[in-house]
C-alpha cells in the first residue's frame, strides 16, 4: 500500500514484537524506564537530592559507629563451683600514730587475721593526702559519672586488660615540722576466706582483749582518707565506690561503719568466657587474678555508710562489714556481624531516599494547587481547540 512494500519495509515491524523469553520477562520489570526527553531537572530537585545524600551519609556513619562500639549485656547467674580465698586491697590514711592503730579481720567462719602484721604502716602527713585532687565524700554526685565509666567493658579492658599488675604507690616523704609523721598510711593486700566478714581499725588497747596500756582518749581521731578499697586483683586504675573518699570528725569517740555488698564480676568481649571457678571436681579453676586482653575476672561492690558519735562505753573506730553475694555478674560487650551492618545501612539509605522522594512530590503537588495550576481547569485547554485565552474571561476563536 502506497509503495510500502516496494521500499522493502515490513509492516510487522510496527506491530507487537514476537513473543520470547526475554520479551515475556519484561512484564515483571518493577523499574519502568522513562525517556530522558520526558524528564525535567530543576535546581530545587538538585538541592533536595544533596540534602537526602547528606542525611543518608550522616545516619550511615551513626550506624557504623554504633556497630563498631557494640553493645553491652548484663547476665546474672548463680556462681557455680567452689572458691575459697578472697584478696582484700586496702590503702587508707588516718591522722593517728601508726603504733596507736590496730587492724584486724574476722570472718563468719571465726578466723581472725592480724592484718596489722600483713599490711604496711608508714608515717605520713595528713596534708599530703587531704589536699590531693579528686578526694571527695562518699556519694558525691560529681564523681558518679566517673565511677560509672569503670563499669563498662571497653573502659575496663582498655585500662587493665592483659597488662602487668601494678602496685601501691610509695608513701611521700614526711619532711620536717611539728606535724610531720603524725598520721599513718595503712596499705597492702591480704588473703581472707571468701565468706561474710569484717575488718576494722581501732585504737591500741581498745577492741580485742590484749596486753598493753590503753591509748589516751584524747589521741583518738578516726578521720580518714580511703585511697583504695577493692576485692580481688589489684587494679589501681579502676575506680571503686570508696576510692578517693574521705570522712572527718571532731569527736574523739566516733564510729565509722561501711556496709559492702561484693559481687563477683566478669568483664569480657569473648562470646563464651571461661568460668572463674571449677564446675566439676576434675576441672581446673582459673586463678582469681586471671586476665587477658578480652576477659577480666574481678569483683565490684556497692557501699553504704552509717556513722555516728558513740559514748565512752562503745569502741570507736573504722569498721567495714562485707558480704559476698552468691551470684555472678557477666558484663559482655558484643558486636553484631558485618552483614547486620550492611542491612541496617541499606534500610536507612533506602528509607531516607524513598521518604524524601514522597515529601518532594507532595511539596510539588501542593505548590501547584496553591498556584491554581491543578488539572481540569478551563485554562488548561491550550491551543488544542484553537482558542486563545486573553485573561479577561473571554475566549477568541
Amino acid at each position: 500500500m502506497n509503495g510500502f512494500a516496494d521500499r522493502g519495509l515490513d509492516e510487522g515491524a510496527f506491530g507487537e514484537k514476537n513473543s520470547g523469553f526475554r520479551q515475556n520477562i519484561r512484564t515483571f520489570d518493577a523499574f519502568p524506564k522513562t525517556k530522558p526527553t520526558y524528564t525535567r531537572r530543576t535546581s530545587t530537585g538538585g538541592y533536595t537530592t544533596l540534602l537526602l545524600i547528606t542525611v543518608s551519609l550522616f545516619l550511615s556513619i551513626g550506624e557504623f559507629l554504633r556497630w563498631y562500639r557494640g553493645h553491652e549485656t548484663h547476665l546474672f547467674s548463680v556462681e557455680k563451683g567452689v572458691s575459697h580465698q578472697l584478696q582484700i586491697n586496702l590503702d587508707i590514711v588516718v591522722p593517728m600514730l601508726c603504733h596507736d592503730l590496730h587492724v584486724n579481720v574476722q570472718d563468719a567462719s571465726g578466723d581472725r587475721i592480724l592484718a596489722g602484721d600483713l599490711l604496711t604502716k608508714d608515717p605520713t602527713n595528713w596534708g599530703h593526702w587531704v589536699d590531693a585532687s579528686g578526694a571527695h565524700r562518699l556519694a558525691d554526685e560529681r564523681y558518679v559519672k566517673e565511677e560509672e565509666e569503670d563499669t563498662h567493658v571497653g573502659h575496663v579492658l582498655g585500662e587493665v586488660g592483659g597488662r602487668k599488675r601494678k602496685k601501691f604507690k610509695r608513701t611521700p616523704g614526711i619532711g620536717w615540722g611539728s606535724g610531720a609523721g603524725r598520721s599513718c598510711r595503712i596499705f597492702g593486700s591480704l588473703e581472707g576466706n571468701k565468706v561474710q566478714g569484717d575488718f576494722h581499725i581501732t585504737a591500741r588497747g581498745h577492741g580485742y582483749m590484749e596486753l598493753g596500756d590503753h591509748l589516751d582518749h584524747d589521741a583518738f581521731n578516726f578521720s580518714h582518707i580511703i585511697n583504695e578499697l577493692s576485692f580481688g586483683p589489684l587494679y589501681p586504675s579502676l575506680l571503686n565506690p570508696l576510692d578517693r573518699t574521705y570522712a572527718t570528725t571532731d569527736s574523739h569517740f566516733y564510729k565509722f561503719q561501711y556496709y559492702l555488698s561484693v559481687v563477683p564480676t566478669i568483664y569480657t568481649r569473648s562470646p563464651s568466657p571461661p568460668p572463674p571457678t571449677a564446675h566439676k571436681p576434675h576441672d581446673t579453676p582459673l586463678p582469681p587474678d586471671y586476665s587477658t586482653s578480652n576477659t577480666i575476672i574481678t569483683n565490684q561492690y556497692a557501699a553504704t555508710s552509717q556513722s555516728h558519735a558513740v559514748n565512752e562505753r562503745t569502741i570507736p573506730g573504722i569498721f567495714f562489714k562485707f558480704d559476698i553475694e552468691p551470684i555472678l555478674l557477666t558484663v559482655r560487650e558484643e558486636r553484631m556481624s558485618f552483614l547486620w551492618l550492611v542491612v541496617r545501612v541499606v534500610n536507612v539509605v533506602s528509607g531516607v531516599l524513598v521518604g524524601g522522594g514522597w515529601c518532594y512530590q507532595l511539596a510539588g503537588w501542593g505548590k501547584e494547587v496553591v498556584r491554581g495550576r491543578g488539572r481540569g481547569g478551563g485554562r488548561g485547554e491550550g491551543m488544542l481547540n484553537g482558542r486563545v485565552f486573553h485573561g479577561d474571561g473571554e475566549d477568541e476563536e
